[in-house]
């Protein structure tokens, strides 16, 4: 409680009391909005700032598009098969098809094209009609078994022929040889993640991955996940 000054106190002791009580106040104020300053707070700001960067750092990749594009035109593909299922479609327009789209279009039982443009998310595929496709990469990579180490996977790739990809800087045949493996043991990393050894089973479920569950990994996709844009 504040103490009220007798008749006799003087004005300026008046003022001194005044100019005290005020001050006890703001100062009360002024620390219940104040942050805190104590050292597990800091430590705290400072270790989620420093814990970031890292991980948006070692997530960067960059390739030269057109080191890139000699990786692509090697593994793409003219031709693709997609979901086996639909091989079966008459594409009569039948209003209760299970093959279509919900646009109304048709889901391709396979399709082509004038230049490579799919690396395929599977290492065969057979429709029952008859039709079969195995991939150029589950033949030239996969030589010897099932999986492959990342020498073998670098080396099996830089000898797979080159032809024109569609999509990426255009290179002819004979300016596409590859002298810098880096691109190539880079796209292993990708395939095969933390694991010393890519399977033919993980590279299927990676290009399908990369391809956002498309079934054939085109350039677009490609050179995002490679860094090449």
């Amino acid at each position: 409680f504040i103490v009220l000054p007798r008749p006799t106190t003087t004005m300026a002791t008046i003022k001194r009391i005044s100019f005290l009580i005020g001050s006890i106040y703001l100062t009360t104020q002024v620390s219940g909005f104040a942050p805190r300053l104590d050292g597990a707070t800091c430590r705290r700001t400072q270790s989620s700032l420093f814990s970031e960067a890292p991980a948006a750092a070692s997530s960067e990749i960059k390739t030269d598009p057109k080191e890139a594009v000699k990786l692509f035109g090697r593994l793409a593909e003219k031709y693709i098969m997609l979901d086996a299922s639909a091989g079966m479609c008459c594409y009569s327009g039948c209003s209760d098809c299970e093959f279509r789209e919900p646009g109304g279009g048709y889901r391709m039982a396979d399709q082509s094209s004038a230049r490579p443009k799919w690396i395929p998310s599977y290492d065969h595929r057979e429709f029952n009609s008859g039709k079969e496709h195995t991939s150029k990469w589950s033949t030239e990579i996969f030589t010897e078994g099932p999986s492959v180490t990342k020498e073998e996977f670098v080396s099996r790739l830089i000898n797979m022929d080159f032809v024109p990809p569609l999509g990426g800087p255009y290179l002819a045949a004979s300016a596409a040889g590859i002298d810098d493996e880096t691109p190539a043991t880079t796209l292993f990393d990708i395939l095969a993640g933390e694991k010393e050894k890519l399977t033919k089973h993980r590279m299927g479920l990676q290009i399908k991955s990369l391809a956002n569950g498309e079934e054939g990994l085109t350039w677009a996709h490609f050179s995002t996940a490679m860094g090449a844009k």
